[in-house]
């Protein structure tokens, strides 16, 4: 589930649009009237999509933008002139009056973006540390040397006992490590 902030600097227009966003499905975990608000929001929880006016009583589109996480993408809703001015290349735009439908296709295609970089991101192989390769090894070698076994044997003794245990294979290896010191 994707999580959706809006943000207006009337309080009507930002309910409207949450309204608008429930009523099709989408999940909106705030309606604010100011860019601390949503930065609050948007702070404690895991990306989304903020919908915003470029103007707040506190701050402009561009600051919001510079100090969102780099998990949230962020809609704008501003007159034809501001979005066809509008800086920052990485922020959608749908220009006043706004179409319903318009606003929904936007909204679930940035939802669609969101879920595949999600996705992306769970793919990629995590980056250990130096400390982490070393203890992996480590513990490989003592498995090697006690246990006679070779390396891709003792490798994969330590991701079995990590996938039977709901563990990680550098806890499984510290495991292994302080039982076998001990």
């Amino acid at each position: 589930m994707i999580n959706v902030i809006v943000a207006f600097p009337k309080i009507e227009n930002a309910k409207s649009i949450k309204n608008i966003l429930v009523r099709s499905g989408f999940h909106v975990d705030a309606a604010v009237t100011t860019g601390a608000q949503a930065l609050q929001y948007a702070n404690s929880l895991d990306g989304g999509i903020l919908v915003c006016s470029p103007r707040f009583v506190d701050m402009m589109y561009t600051e919001l933008h510079e100090y969102i996480p780099a998990t949230f993408q962020m809609l704008l809703v501003a007159s034809p002139d501001i979005c066809n001015e509008h800086e920052v290349a990485d922020i959608m735009c749908l220009s006043m009056p706004l179409k319903v439908h318009e606003l929904i296709q936007t909204v679930e295609t940035m939802s669609y973006t969101i879920t595949r970089m999600r996705k992306k991101r769970r793919t990629e192989p995590k980056v250990r540390s130096e400390e982490e390769k070393r203890m992996l090894q480590d513990a490989k070698e003592l498995l090697m040397v006690r246990n006679n076994m070779s390396e891709e044997e003792a490798h994969r003794y330590i991701q079995k006992r990590s996938m039977d245990n709901g563990t990680g294979l550098i806890e499984t290896a510290q495991m292994i490590l302080s039982l076998m010191h001990a």
